[in-house]
């Protein structure tokens, strides 16, 4: 019977995810990879190259579904943001997965960088449009926005609440969502 070489490589990308969000690049296991996907640890090299190039490819497919998920609006900023703050409060591995990936190796990819280019574009056509302040830098507003939508991944309890496992209370959920997305329309309104 023929390999499922597709069905294989989803299984260690998955595998390989939840393995890198717990224990960072240095700190992944091959081992457990496999063992995870259930397949043969070989695989990773003939797939992937090594660790680090499967990291990379779980971090560009964990990139491309984000921006699939959720796509970029800069005429709608503050929606836009508040639907990356569910993103992520659906998915806390993806944060820490960053976070890893920032610690060890700081900067960007080249994904990231033309990503992030195509967004300040689009900030920068919102201000000649009047939608956002003018004044304001597009590469340091659209940082502020970022870090608003993901701040209680890093605040004290994260979106979780009462220990590992715990969710915040659904109405406490949707009062930091409410703060984010009126913080970004503060934010990039137009002086009157």
């Amino acid at each position: 019977m023929a390999r499922d070489s597709s069905a294989t490589k989803a299984r260690l990308l998955d595998a390989a995810f939840s393995e890198f969000a717990a224990h960072g690049i240095a700190g992944a296991r091959v081992d457990r990879i496999a063992e995870a996907a259930q397949a043969n640890k070989r695989l990773i090299y003939v797939y992937y190259g090594n660790k680090e190039q499967l990291f990379d490819a779980v971090l560009q497919r964990a990139l491309e579904t984000g921006s699939e998920s959720v796509p970029f609006d800069a005429q709608d900023l503050p929606g836009y943001v508040g639907a990356v703050f569910d993103h992520l409060v659906a998915r806390p591995d993806l944060m820490r997965l960053v976070q890893w990936k920032q610690l060890e190796r700081p900067g960007s990819t080249d994904a990231e960088a033309e990503s992030y280019r195509a967004k300040i574009t689009a900030v920068e056509q919102a201000q000649r449009a009047g939608l956002i302040d003018p004044g304001l830098d597009p590469a340091d507003l659209l940082a502020l926005a970022m870090g608003l939508a993901q701040a209680w991944t890093g605040a004290a309890g994260g979106t979780t609440a009462g220990g590992p496992g715990a969710a915040w209370p659904p109405e406490r959920l949707a009062r930091h969502r409410d703060t984010v997305i009126e913080s970004v329309r503060r934010l990039i309104q137009p002086p009157q």
